[in-house]
């Protein structure tokens, strides 16, 4: 069974709210491979914003890729 769409219009996106500071920080990092059982460079990309209601900035990870040699 598949579903398929019947209406494509595009959702509106809200931006952010005027005055909040965000930015994206990127880090290398030698991480452990669970999988492979070794270490390995990777490239993480943070996004690092203001939370104003709390007085406080928060930071969580966008992506993260292998750094090849």
């Amino acid at each position: 069974m598949s579903a398929v769409a019947s209406n494509s219009d595009a959702l509106p996106v809200p931006g952010f709210p005027a005055g909040v500071d965000v930015h994206w920080e990127t880090q290398r990092r030698i991480v452990w491979n669970e999988r492979e059982h070794t270490s390995e460079e990777r490239e993480l990309v943070y996004e690092i914003s203001w939370i104003a209601e709390r007085s406080l900035w928060r930071s969580f990870l966008r992506s993260q890729r292998k750094v090849k040699s």
